[in-house]
């Protein structure tokens, strides 16, 4: 468990009492300095959203890519040259190995997808001897903060895995755990989503989700896991005592473990889109922060991603 960082503490907590994701900004500006490799950061919305958090968080970008086109960029965003280092690529994927060989060395202690591809970022991540794979497995956790709700919480995966096995999807289980560890949730409540709350050899996922919960007990993982449950029982205490189920999730979960991508998706997007959420995102699973944006994420959204990254960050430093 993990209940320091950097120099901030964040306190125990048993259900996640972050309600604003502004608080992870404001956590991330009291870390010491590190470092982010942007790989092919020819990306005026990325240069736009790392300015932003420099001017909040001791953060030292390593530009990646197309030195001129680089340098142009940051010039016209008004952004000091002696505050980054621009490091030469020609192809996304010598920028995305010269990106991991610096992790690997420890000279920047996270990684932010620029211009080139979501696949081309971690097939970079993922080839040659593996360095930065860590457990193997990479997934997608989303933090939300959404109206209505009390505090933040969490949507995994919606960006990586398509269709996980049972065992895949418990390390993505895992790797949630040590994202809500490193933002000191001593204890989340994790929801195995489903369309039904009961056991049905039809539709795998409420038989995924059975397994899953025993294999967490088995392990005794520090958080309370329950599933199968559907979205509304798993976020609605009131839905809960409709429908008479009783859950260790309480209609308050901290962490949504959806079936596969596309579910995840339609989730994710429809919380952006239909319920004004805010989101911050990170790819976790391997050995330092992937900071993993879309073009159609606000700057507002690459901001928290940034500051999520530089807080995983000084948890991975401390290990």
């Amino acid at each position: 468990m993990v209940d320091t960082i950097g120099k901030q503490q964040f306190h125990e907590r048993t259900v996640m009492e972050l309600k604003y994701l502004r608080e992870l900004v404001e956590n991330a500006g009291l870390q010491e300095t590190k470092s982010v490799a942007v790989i092919e950061a020819e990306d005026p919305d990325v240069l736009k959203a790392l300015k932003g958090s420099m001017e909040i968080a001791r953060i030292r970008p390593v530009l990646i890519g197309l030195q001129e086109k680089i340098e142009n960029l940051i010039k016209s965003l008004d952004i000091k040259g002696t505050d980054v280092d621009i490091v030469g690529a020609r192809t996304p994927q010598e920028a995305v190995a010269i990106g991991v060989d610096m992790a690997k060395q420890g000279k920047v202690h996270m990684l932010m997808k620029g211009l080139l591809s979501t696949k081309d970022f971690l097939k970079g991540i993922l080839s040659g001897d593996k360095a930065l794979a860590g457990n193997g497995l990479l997934s997608h956790v989303a933090i939300f903060e959404c109206p209505g709700r009390e505090h933040l919480f969490m949507v995994t995966d919606a960006a990586i895995n398509i269709a996980p096995d049972v065992v895949q999807k418990y390390q993505i289980l895992k790797n949630s755990l040590f994202v809500a560890e490193s933002l000191g949730i001593a204890k989340p409540k994790i929801a195995i989503l489903s369309a039904v709350e009961t056991v049905n050899p039809a539709i795998y996922s409420t038989t995924d989700a059975a397994v899953l919960c025993k294999m967490a007990q088995r392990d005794g993982l520090c958080a309370i896991v329950d599933g199968p449950l559907a979205l509304d029982i798993s976020i609605s205490k009131e839905a809960l005592r409709h429908k008479g189920i009783t859950s260790p999730v309480e209609g308050d979960a901290d962490i949504l473990l959806v079936p596969e991508l596309v579910s995840g998706n339609i989730l994710y997007k429809s919380l952006v889109y239909f319920a004004g959420a805010k989101v911050a995102g990170i790819v976790a699973g391997a050995k330092v922060p992937l900071i993993l944006t879309s073009r159609a994420d606000s700057g507002e959204s690459k901001a928290y991603s940034i500051a999520l990254g530089l807080i995983m960050a000084s948890v991975h430093s401390g290990e």
